[in-house]
């Protein structure tokens, strides 16, 4: 049994459990293991992907046990094959060819890409712009990846199942990343739950760049019934990232869930978040029904728009709405929610 790092550090295990072929194990000891003296991670596939327009690297097994996953089938299951540090850093170096758009450190997130891209492809495929394009690339910019249109940003993002509670084999593949191609930036995102500040410091060493916060609620009892872990710590993250003066591009996404996480508690992050930066960009996801809660219904377009505007009471600045096909199925309800809080505050 691997040995929780955390604990270590004073913060509780998760308790999560994963599935394999024989019955559960712990998400850390399945989703990681050393051979020959080298770490591996398993990883369910590495593909550049939309609307975020980096390279991601889906990760298998998960310190989160999610009733919303909506890649429960790679989280909650150990799927796909083991990647050494060494291996992730030849995926990095052929993805560098291909980058079309090379981003200042500054816009190393995910709440970024929309600034750039509609993600429609009409400028490659009709030679004219689509109807939302921000009109900021050229047409030479755009790729077709499996998951559809836009520009290939110089960004790698560690995604799916989060296990940087053990950050062993982060630190060891950051460490090549930055040293054969520096100008990648290097994204993780995360629940946050093994960024305990020993571990912030560790990866930010490493060469960590930004992060893709999902803080999932506010409510420490909303939480744990979502995800199966307490919240306490990761609350706190965007205090010890400002407080320690780690120089880490922070982004914060909330998730919109009928009858889970509404008004109530988008106003207590936004008092939260308010008081540490008002600059830091937050993108508000609409809920889809997945995984173990199916049964709820997604957000409305008046939700929406009403926890963004909570959002600004606050004074945050830099704030998007995301998810938007799941509560617009028209051009015309995209042009209602564009006229109604901004073009630049819709990421499509």
């Amino acid at each position: 049994m691997r040995k929780c790092f955390i604990s270590f550090q004073g913060f509780e295990s998760c308790g999560c459990l994963v599935r394999v072929d024989d019955g559960v194990g712990l998400p850390c000891s399945v989703g990681l293991r050393v051979r020959g003296g080298e770490i591996y991670r398993l990883v369910y596939d590495v593909v550049l992907s939309r609307p975020e327009d980096y390279l991601s690297v889906y990760q298998s097994c998960c310190n989160h046990s999610c009733l919303k996953c909506h890649s429960w089938y790679f989280t909650q299951i150990a799927r796909g094959s083991w990647y050494s540090p060494r291996r992730i850093l030849e995926e990095v170096l052929a993805y560098s060819e291909q980058v079309t758009v090379w981003e200042p450190r500054s816009r190393a997130t995910m709440w970024h890409a929309s600034d750039l891209c509609s993600h429609c492809g009409l400028c490659k495929t009709t030679g004219r712009y689509g109807p939302f394009c921000p009109r900021r690339l050229s047409s030479d910019k755009i790729v077709l990846s499996p998951q559809g249109w836009g520009p290939v940003r110089n960004i790698v993002s560690f995604t799916g199942g989060d296990l940087y509670c053990q950050p062993a084999f982060y630190i060891k593949a950051f460490k090549l990343i930055k040293r054969e191609v520096p100008d990648m930036w290097i994204h993780i995102e995360t629940n946050g739950y093994g960024l305990t500040p020993k571990n912030l410091e560790l990866l930010y060493e490493a060469g960590l760049d930004s992060i893709w916060l999902d803080l999932k609620a506010f409510d420490e009892g909303t939480y744990k019934l979502l995800c199966g872990t307490t919240n306490r710590w990761i609350l706190r993250i965007p205090e010890i990232v400002k407080d320690r003066g780690l120089d880490i591009v922070l982004e914060v996404v909330l998730l919109y869930i009928p009858g889970l996480v509404e008004l109530d508690q988008m106003e207590r992050f936004a008092e939260y978040l308010a008081r540490i930066d008002k600059y830091i960009p937050i993108t508000l996801l609409a809920f889809f029904p997945e995984y173990k809660l199916r049964h709820l219904n997604p957000p409305t377009l008046e939700d929406m728009v009403k926890a963004y505007n909570v959002m600004r009471r606050y004074g945050l600045v830099n704030v998007k709405v995301g998810n938007v096909g799941v509560v617009c199925r028209t051009r015309e309800c995209v042009e209602n929610l564009i006229e109604r809080i901004g073009r630049r505050a819709v990421a499509l």
